[in-house]
């Protein structure tokens, strides 16, 4: 008798035992159901497809399965960052680091350091912040040429919205005294009208055109490094705000060949970039919903650090000075108008008042219904108009927002805008108790990926110094359980993934993270302090701690 090769093939897979469930048993579980209610559990179980079958209470009977005896440990559902820079993390972990230095010497040092590390043509890093200099000021080129002068060398500001440049930059760059500042940027200028080597904003590209490209390895090499740091703090999920068609295709190969252990929303960088990447309209979750490519991202305005953030009014502490506007009224309008209408959601970055405003001017354009759906966002929402405040509920425009920038900015906020301003400024719970959602993030690498980071700040309203007692504009700090779902089921709904992930309910990817303490009971002082133990994604293990 002939059989054929797909009936052997058939055959063998009758024949094969299926593959156990795992329940994960004696566990110190935490989630949140449907309803935002917190459910607490012993035993969760999970299917052989990857997702979650059951959560049990202590005594319950637990069914037929592998089981992993987790001796207490507090299980909790993955963490998703609702506003990340996935290549950007990456690559500053590989490049020049100059986060937390504490002076310009020491940040002139770590460059010194990294130039010699590099062999590249160009010497490039990042993370410094003038205030925690207390320059007063911005560094300058021949500051930097100090620590490299035999190349090129780009220091990119934390916040991303400036960029630092030696002397050997600015003259490949070809800026000159000549240069004309350009739209949605400016050229830091010294008394005499001299470029002096900080470029803010859209000036950036003056430069950004003349650094070689990465290479596809060190493209590769910076993703792997991304996606090893995220798992490491308990994300189980990001949103890349702001991304082109060779990052998207980079996640895709990622996705095909197993190497993608995280699941990311992507957000393409301007109506250029969405049309390249999704030409024939948004990218729904695929690759087991590891990848989706459903939003653009713009940007109105700069950041407050940089004075980039549009205002209202001029700065307190830079008179004249007003900021950065990118688009004007009309031209967000119809970019916002043509990309709803593709069926893209649209997540505008907007930290000062006037930004805001004009971008809730340009979302109350948009049907009320497609609003609805589509489920619009502002990215930061940091100083916004206390008349602003409840358009958020009224448009149902999700806040998209990042706790630890308003313990990093506390007092460089009150000096650039002054306390009257402060009174919508990272304002959490006054946009909660209006009726608004809200998705936690932390925009890394600007600040730390790290959420508990976040959870901490949300909660705290202080640096992880502690400082200030008893809160910054304690306010508008969030509970806990607030803060949780704001990294959980706040951010799945506002990725269009709420069906999928955010809570360790059946039928949802059994993606969860255990750590070294139980954050529901912890003092608010010592959120950040928790560890991540191990990462889960769809029931496989893709992180563990050393020790």
């Amino acid at each position: 008798m002939i059989i054929s090769r797909t009936l052997v093939v058939v055959l063998a897979l009758a024949a094969a035992p299926a593959v156990a469930d795992t329940a994960f048993t004696h566990a110190n579980g935490y989630t949140l159901d449907a309803s935002g209610a917190v459910r607490r559990f012993a035993t969760l179980v999970v299917g052989n497809d990857g997702r979650v079958k059951a959560t049990l209470a202590a005594g319950a009977a637990i069914p037929k399965a592998k089981r992993i005896d987790l001796k207490g440990r507090t299980l909790l559902p993955g963490l998703i960052d609702a506003h990340g820079h996935v290549m950007s993390l990456g690559q500053r972990a590989l490049a020049v680091d100059l986060t937390g230095t504490s002076d310009l010497a020491a940040a002139q040092a770590a460059v010194r350091a990294g130039a010699k590390a590099q062999t590249s043509a160009w010497v490039q890093g990042g993370g410094w912040n003038q205030e925690i200099w207390k320059l007063g000021r911005f560094p300058t080129a021949v500051e930097l040429d100090a620590a490299v002068s035999d190349r090129p060398a780009v220091m990119t500001r934390i916040d991303g919205h400036a960029r630092w440049l030696n002397s050997r930059a600015l003259a490949a760059a070809g800026i000159t005294k000549a240069t004309p500042d350009p739209v949605g940027g400016r050229i830091e200028r010294d008394a005499a009208g001299n470029p002096s080597g900080v470029l803010v904003d859209s000036a950036m590209e003056l430069v950004e055109r003349k650094v070689p490209a990465a290479t596809t390895a060190e493209s590769d090499a910076a993703l792997a490094k991304a996606l090893q740091i995220i798992a490491s703090v308990g994300l189980t999920g990001v949103h890349d705000a702001g991304m082109d068609k060779a990052t998207w295709e980079r996640y895709q190969r990622f996705a095909r060949s197993g190497r993608m252990t995280t699941r990311i929303y992507a957000m393409a960088f301007g109506p250029d970039n969405l049309a390249a990447a999704a030409p024939n309209g948004p990218i729904g979750w695929e690759y087991g919903d590891r990848l989706a490519l459903m939003a653009m991202k713009l940007q109105q305005d700069g950041a407050l650090g940089s004075r980039g953030a549009w205002m209202k009014a001029a700065y307190s502490d830079a008179p004249g000075q007003t900021g950065l506007r990118f688009h004007d009224e009309g031209d967000l309008r119809r970019m916002v108008l043509d990309a709803t209408h593709k069926g893209f959601q649209v997540n505008v970055h907007a930290i000062g008042d006037a930004a805001n405003g004009a971008v809730l001017g340009a979302f109350a354009a948009v049907p009320e219904k497609t609003r609805a759906a589509l489920r619009l966002r502002i990215e930061h929402a940091q100083i916004v108009s206390p008349d602003d405040l409840p358009r958020f509920a009224r448009l149902g425009v999700i806040a998209s927002l990042q706790p630890t920038h308003a313990t990093s900015d506390k007092t460089m906020a009150e000096a650039r805008v002054g306390p009257d301003r402060l009174a919508g400024a990272y304002a959490w719970k006054t946009l909660l108790d209006s009726g608004a959602r809200i998705a936690g993030g932390s925009d890394f690498p600007v600040e730390p990926p790290n959420p508990f980071y976040g959870l901490h700040a949300a909660v705290s309203r202080q640096d992880r110094d502690g400082n200030p007692p008893g809160g910054w504009r304690k306010g508008e700090a969030l509970t806990f359980q607030q803060a949780f779902a704001a990294f959980t089921t706040g951010a799945a709904w506002a990725g269009h993934a709420e069906t999928k992930v955010g809570t360790l309910t059946p039928g949802k990817w059994a993606d969860f993270i255990m750590v070294d303490r139980d954050p529901f009971t912890a003092a608010p002082g010592d959120l950040w302090k928790v560890q991540v133990d191990e990462t889960w994604l769809a029931g496989g293990r893709v992180y563990r701690r050393r020790g």
